[in-house]
Protein backbone atom coordinates (compact mmCIF):
# COMPACT_ATOMS: atom_id res chain seq x y z
CA UNK A 1 0.00 0.00 0.00
CA UNK A 2 2.86 2.37 0.80
CA UNK A 3 4.35 1.79 -2.66
CA UNK A 4 0.97 2.35 -4.35
CA UNK A 5 0.52 5.62 -2.49
CA UNK A 6 3.95 6.83 -3.55
CA UNK A 7 3.29 5.91 -7.17
CA UNK A 8 0.11 7.99 -7.12
CA UNK A 9 1.89 10.86 -5.40
CA UNK A 10 4.69 10.84 -7.94
CA UNK A 11 2.38 10.40 -10.92
CA UNK A 12 1.52 13.96 -11.99
CA UNK A 13 4.93 15.62 -11.55
CA UNK A 14 6.65 12.55 -12.93
CA UNK A 15 4.50 12.53 -16.07
CA UNK A 16 5.14 16.22 -16.65
CA UNK A 17 8.87 15.90 -16.13
CA UNK A 18 9.09 12.77 -18.29
CA UNK A 19 7.32 14.51 -21.14
CA UNK A 20 9.74 17.41 -20.87
CA UNK A 21 12.74 15.11 -20.71
CA UNK A 22 11.69 13.21 -23.83
CA UNK A 23 11.18 16.48 -25.64
CA UNK A 24 14.55 17.91 -24.68
CA UNK A 25 16.63 14.75 -25.12
CA UNK A 26 16.25 14.83 -28.88
CA UNK A 27 17.82 12.03 -30.98
CA UNK A 28 21.32 12.84 -32.16
CA UNK A 29 22.00 15.41 -29.44
CA UNK A 30 25.38 14.96 -27.78
CA UNK A 31 25.11 14.01 -24.13
CA UNK A 32 25.51 17.02 -21.86
CA UNK A 33 27.90 16.56 -18.96
CA UNK A 34 26.85 17.25 -15.38
CA UNK A 35 29.51 17.04 -12.67
CA UNK A 36 28.25 15.48 -9.45
CA UNK A 37 30.07 15.45 -6.12
CA UNK A 38 28.63 12.54 -4.16
CA UNK A 39 29.31 11.19 -0.70
CA UNK A 40 30.56 7.66 -1.32
CA UNK A 41 28.46 6.11 1.43
CA UNK A 42 25.40 8.31 0.88
CA UNK A 43 22.03 7.38 -0.55
CA UNK A 44 22.58 9.55 -3.64
CA UNK A 45 25.03 6.86 -4.77
CA UNK A 46 22.16 4.37 -4.52
CA UNK A 47 20.01 6.48 -6.80
CA UNK A 48 22.85 6.89 -9.28
CA UNK A 49 23.37 3.13 -9.36
CA UNK A 50 19.70 2.67 -10.30
CA UNK A 51 19.99 5.39 -12.96
CA UNK A 52 23.01 3.82 -14.61
CA UNK A 53 21.75 0.26 -14.39
CA UNK A 54 18.50 1.22 -16.14
CA UNK A 55 20.10 3.59 -18.66
CA UNK A 56 18.10 6.59 -17.49
CA UNK A 57 21.12 8.87 -17.91
CA UNK A 58 21.44 7.96 -21.58
CA UNK A 59 17.70 8.31 -22.07
CA UNK A 60 17.91 11.84 -20.63
CA UNK A 61 20.86 12.75 -22.85
CA UNK A 62 23.16 13.31 -19.89
CA UNK A 63 26.72 12.23 -19.12
CA UNK A 64 27.10 12.06 -15.35
CA UNK A 65 30.65 12.75 -14.21
CA UNK A 66 30.73 11.55 -10.59
CA UNK A 67 33.35 12.41 -7.99
CA UNK A 68 33.04 10.34 -4.82
CA UNK A 69 33.81 12.17 -1.60
CA UNK A 70 34.24 11.15 2.03
CA UNK A 71 31.72 13.56 3.53
CA UNK A 72 28.97 16.07 2.87
CA UNK A 73 31.35 18.83 3.92
CA UNK A 74 33.69 17.82 1.10
CA UNK A 75 30.77 18.27 -1.29
CA UNK A 76 30.21 21.82 -0.04
CA UNK A 77 33.89 22.57 -0.62
CA UNK A 78 33.64 21.18 -4.15
CA UNK A 79 30.62 23.39 -4.83
CA UNK A 80 32.34 26.51 -3.49
CA UNK A 81 35.43 25.73 -5.57
CA UNK A 82 33.39 25.34 -8.76
CA UNK A 83 34.48 21.74 -9.28
CA UNK A 84 30.94 20.33 -9.04
CA UNK A 85 27.69 21.33 -10.72
CA UNK A 86 25.37 19.51 -8.31
CA UNK A 87 25.74 18.22 -4.75
CA UNK A 88 23.35 17.12 -2.02
CA UNK A 89 22.85 19.47 0.90
CA UNK A 90 20.04 21.19 2.79
CA UNK A 91 18.06 24.39 2.31
CA UNK A 92 19.40 25.76 5.57
CA UNK A 93 22.96 25.77 4.23
CA UNK A 94 21.81 27.10 0.84
CA UNK A 95 19.99 30.03 2.45
CA UNK A 96 23.00 30.79 4.63
CA UNK A 97 25.32 30.74 1.60
CA UNK A 98 22.97 33.04 -0.29
CA UNK A 99 23.05 35.50 2.59
CA UNK A 100 26.83 35.45 2.32
CA UNK A 101 26.75 36.12 -1.42
CA UNK A 102 26.79 32.69 -3.09
CA UNK A 103 23.72 32.31 -5.31
CA UNK A 104 23.01 28.64 -4.76
CA UNK A 105 19.58 27.08 -5.10
CA UNK A 106 17.87 23.91 -3.88
CA UNK A 107 15.54 21.24 -5.32
CA UNK A 108 14.03 18.55 -3.05
CA UNK A 109 15.67 15.11 -2.95
CA UNK A 110 14.40 13.44 0.22
CA UNK A 111 12.26 14.07 3.26
CA UNK A 112 13.78 11.11 5.14
CA UNK A 113 14.86 12.39 8.54
CA UNK A 114 16.44 10.94 11.64
CA UNK A 115 14.76 9.61 14.74
CA UNK A 116 15.20 9.13 18.44
CA UNK A 117 15.95 5.45 18.98
CA UNK A 118 15.81 3.39 22.15
CA UNK A 119 16.36 -0.31 22.90
CA UNK A 120 13.20 -2.40 22.54
CA UNK A 121 13.09 -3.06 26.29
CA UNK A 122 13.71 0.57 27.29
CA UNK A 123 11.38 2.09 29.89
CA UNK A 124 11.47 5.32 27.84
CA UNK A 125 8.01 5.58 26.29
CA UNK A 126 7.76 9.22 25.24
CA UNK A 127 10.00 12.16 24.42
CA UNK A 128 9.25 13.61 27.84
CA UNK A 129 10.90 10.54 29.34
CA UNK A 130 14.24 11.70 27.90
CA UNK A 131 14.50 14.15 30.76
CA UNK A 132 17.31 13.04 33.05
CA UNK A 133 18.53 10.39 30.57
CA UNK A 134 21.74 9.90 28.59
CA UNK A 135 21.09 10.97 25.00
CA UNK A 136 23.62 10.60 22.18
CA UNK A 137 23.25 13.10 19.32
CA UNK A 138 24.75 12.70 15.86
CA UNK A 139 26.03 15.71 13.98
CA UNK A 140 26.97 18.10 16.76
CA UNK A 141 25.40 20.85 18.82
CA UNK A 142 23.83 22.69 15.84
CA UNK A 143 22.55 19.63 13.97
CA UNK A 144 19.13 20.52 12.56
CA UNK A 145 17.31 17.48 13.92
CA UNK A 146 18.71 18.11 17.40
CA UNK A 147 17.65 21.76 17.31
CA UNK A 148 14.15 20.84 16.13
CA UNK A 149 13.86 18.27 18.89
CA UNK A 150 14.91 20.88 21.45
CA UNK A 151 12.37 23.34 20.08
CA UNK A 152 9.60 20.76 20.32
CA UNK A 153 10.50 19.83 23.91
CA UNK A 154 10.60 23.49 24.97
CA UNK A 155 6.95 23.69 23.96
CA UNK A 156 6.34 21.23 26.80
CA UNK A 157 8.54 23.14 29.22
CA UNK A 158 11.54 20.80 28.94
CA UNK A 159 15.01 22.18 28.21
CA UNK A 160 16.48 18.94 26.91
CA UNK A 161 19.95 20.40 26.44
CA UNK A 162 20.29 21.10 30.16
CA UNK A 163 17.92 18.47 31.57
CA UNK A 164 19.50 15.44 29.90
CA UNK A 165 23.09 14.23 29.62
CA UNK A 166 24.08 14.92 26.00
CA UNK A 167 26.97 13.30 24.11
CA UNK A 168 27.77 14.40 20.57
CA UNK A 169 29.55 12.33 17.93
CA UNK A 170 29.76 11.21 14.33
CA UNK A 171 26.78 9.10 13.16
CA UNK A 172 28.67 5.75 13.06
CA UNK A 173 30.04 6.36 16.57
CA UNK A 174 26.60 7.24 17.92
CA UNK A 175 25.14 4.06 16.40
CA UNK A 176 27.94 2.00 17.95
CA UNK A 177 27.36 3.57 21.38
CA UNK A 178 23.67 2.79 21.12
CA UNK A 179 24.35 -0.85 20.25
CA UNK A 180 26.85 -1.14 23.11
CA UNK A 181 24.30 0.18 25.57
CA UNK A 182 26.42 3.18 26.54
CA UNK A 183 23.54 5.60 26.02
CA UNK A 184 19.89 5.28 26.96
CA UNK A 185 18.68 6.90 23.73
CA UNK A 186 20.18 8.26 20.53
CA UNK A 187 19.26 10.77 17.84
CA UNK A 188 20.83 9.79 14.55
CA UNK A 189 20.50 10.12 10.77
CA UNK A 190 17.83 7.99 9.12
CA UNK A 191 20.09 5.32 7.61
CA UNK A 192 21.82 4.71 10.95
CA UNK A 193 18.40 4.56 12.61
CA UNK A 194 17.51 1.89 10.05
CA UNK A 195 20.54 -0.10 11.21
CA UNK A 196 19.36 0.10 14.81
CA UNK A 197 15.80 -0.73 13.79
CA UNK A 198 17.03 -3.90 12.07
CA UNK A 199 18.80 -4.81 15.33
CA UNK A 200 15.57 -4.59 17.28
CA UNK A 201 15.68 -1.00 18.48
CA UNK A 202 12.47 1.00 18.73
CA UNK A 203 11.72 4.36 17.12
CA UNK A 204 10.66 6.58 20.00
CA UNK A 205 9.85 9.39 17.57
CA UNK A 206 10.87 10.36 14.08
CA UNK A 207 11.80 13.99 13.54
CA UNK A 208 9.06 14.10 10.91
CA UNK A 209 6.59 13.27 13.68
CA UNK A 210 7.37 16.46 15.60
CA UNK A 211 7.36 18.87 12.66
CA UNK A 212 3.56 19.48 12.67
CA UNK A 213 3.85 20.76 16.24
CA UNK A 214 6.47 23.24 14.98
CA UNK A 215 4.19 24.52 12.22
CA UNK A 216 4.94 22.30 9.20
CA UNK A 217 1.94 21.22 7.10
CA UNK A 218 3.50 18.07 5.63
CA UNK A 219 6.67 16.07 4.98
CA UNK A 220 9.57 18.48 4.53
CA UNK A 221 12.47 17.68 2.22
CA UNK A 222 15.45 18.65 4.32
CA UNK A 223 17.93 17.38 1.72
CA UNK A 224 18.03 18.37 -1.92
CA UNK A 225 20.04 18.78 -5.08
CA UNK A 226 22.03 22.01 -4.79
CA UNK A 227 23.48 23.97 -7.69
CA UNK A 228 24.43 27.51 -8.65
CA UNK A 229 21.50 29.49 -10.01
CA UNK A 230 23.62 31.11 -12.74
CA UNK A 231 24.78 27.68 -13.91
CA UNK A 232 21.16 26.49 -13.84
CA UNK A 233 20.03 29.49 -15.91
CA UNK A 234 22.54 28.64 -18.64
CA UNK A 235 21.81 24.88 -18.45
CA UNK A 236 18.05 24.99 -17.92
CA UNK A 237 17.32 22.09 -20.27
CA UNK A 238 19.95 19.90 -18.63
CA UNK A 239 18.65 20.68 -15.14
CA UNK A 240 15.09 19.81 -16.19
CA UNK A 241 16.28 16.54 -17.72
CA UNK A 242 18.35 15.75 -14.62
CA UNK A 243 15.35 16.24 -12.33
CA UNK A 244 13.09 14.22 -14.63
CA UNK A 245 15.70 11.45 -14.66
CA UNK A 246 15.95 11.32 -10.88
CA UNK A 247 12.18 11.24 -10.55
CA UNK A 248 12.03 8.24 -12.86
CA UNK A 249 14.74 6.57 -10.81
CA UNK A 250 12.71 7.13 -7.64
CA UNK A 251 9.63 5.64 -9.29
CA UNK A 252 11.72 2.63 -10.29
CA UNK A 253 12.88 2.20 -6.70
CA UNK A 254 9.27 2.39 -5.54
CA UNK A 255 7.93 -0.19 -7.98
CA UNK A 256 10.80 -2.64 -8.38
CA UNK A 257 12.39 -4.64 -5.58
CA UNK A 258 14.70 -6.09 -8.25
CA UNK A 259 16.16 -2.61 -8.82
CA UNK A 260 17.45 -2.78 -5.26
CA UNK A 261 19.69 -5.70 -6.23
CA UNK A 262 21.95 -3.13 -7.92
CA UNK A 263 21.98 -1.01 -4.78
CA UNK A 264 22.53 -3.72 -2.17
CA UNK A 265 26.36 -3.86 -2.57
CA UNK A 266 26.53 -0.09 -1.95
CA UNK A 267 24.75 -0.31 1.39
CA UNK A 268 27.57 -2.25 3.02
CA UNK A 269 25.30 -5.02 4.26
CA UNK A 270 23.86 -8.32 3.12
CA UNK A 271 21.45 -8.48 6.05
CA UNK A 272 18.00 -9.08 4.56
CA UNK A 273 16.17 -7.31 7.40
CA UNK A 274 18.37 -4.23 7.18
CA UNK A 275 18.08 -4.05 3.39
CA UNK A 276 14.30 -4.19 3.72
CA UNK A 277 14.36 -1.38 6.28
CA UNK A 278 16.63 0.73 4.06
CA UNK A 279 14.23 0.19 1.18
CA UNK A 280 11.14 1.15 3.18
CA UNK A 281 12.70 4.26 4.75
CA UNK A 282 14.09 5.44 1.40
CA UNK A 283 10.66 5.08 -0.18
CA UNK A 284 9.02 6.91 2.71
CA UNK A 285 11.32 9.85 2.05
CA UNK A 286 10.52 10.38 -1.62
CA UNK A 287 9.14 13.94 -2.05
CA UNK A 288 5.69 14.29 -3.54
CA UNK A 289 4.59 17.84 -2.68
CA UNK A 290 4.77 20.98 -4.77
CA UNK A 291 7.76 23.28 -4.48
CA UNK A 292 5.52 26.00 -3.08
CA UNK A 293 4.39 23.68 -0.26
CA UNK A 294 7.94 22.59 0.45
CA UNK A 295 9.16 26.17 0.55
CA UNK A 296 6.35 27.34 2.81
CA UNK A 297 7.19 24.71 5.42
CA UNK A 298 10.92 25.31 5.09
CA UNK A 299 10.31 28.99 5.79
CA UNK A 300 8.41 28.13 8.99
CA UNK A 301 11.06 25.67 10.21
CA UNK A 302 13.86 28.06 9.29
CA UNK A 303 12.45 30.58 11.79
CA UNK A 304 12.38 27.88 14.46
CA UNK A 305 15.96 26.92 13.73
CA UNK A 306 17.14 30.54 13.57
CA UNK A 307 15.61 31.25 16.96
CA UNK A 308 17.24 28.32 18.72
CA UNK A 309 20.48 28.01 16.70
CA UNK A 310 21.24 31.71 16.22
CA UNK A 311 23.90 33.17 13.92
CA UNK A 312 26.15 30.16 14.41
CA UNK A 313 23.59 28.19 12.44
CA UNK A 314 21.96 30.58 9.97
CA UNK A 315 24.52 33.35 9.60
CA UNK A 316 23.23 36.91 9.10
CA UNK A 317 19.80 35.98 7.69
CA UNK A 318 16.90 35.53 10.16
CA UNK A 319 14.58 34.44 7.32
CA UNK A 320 14.88 31.87 4.53
CA UNK A 321 16.29 33.63 1.45
CA UNK A 322 13.57 34.00 -1.24
CA UNK A 323 15.73 32.36 -3.91
CA UNK A 324 16.59 29.27 -1.90
CA UNK A 325 14.17 26.95 -3.73
CA UNK A 326 14.48 26.31 -7.47
CA UNK A 327 11.19 27.02 -9.26
CA UNK A 328 12.09 26.63 -12.93
CA UNK A 329 10.92 23.03 -13.52
CA UNK A 330 7.68 22.86 -15.55
CA UNK A 331 4.81 21.39 -13.55
CA UNK A 332 6.15 22.44 -10.17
Amino acid sequence: MRALGLIRALGRPLALATTLALTLAAPGRAAETIRLAVQKTGTFSWELAAIRASGLDKEAGLALEVTELASTEAGKIAMRAGSADIILSDWLWVSRERALGAKLTFYPYSSALGAVMVPSSSPIKSLADLKGRKLAVAGGAIDKSWLLLQARMKQDGIDLKSEATIAYGAPPLIAAKALDGEMEASLNFWNFCAQLEAKGFRRLAGIEDILPKLGAKGAVSAVGYVFDENWAASHRDAVARFIAMTRKAKQLLVTSDAAWDKIAPLTGTSDVTLLKTYRERYRDGIPHRSIAEEEQDARVLYRVLAEIGGRDLVGPAPELDPGTFYHAVPGD
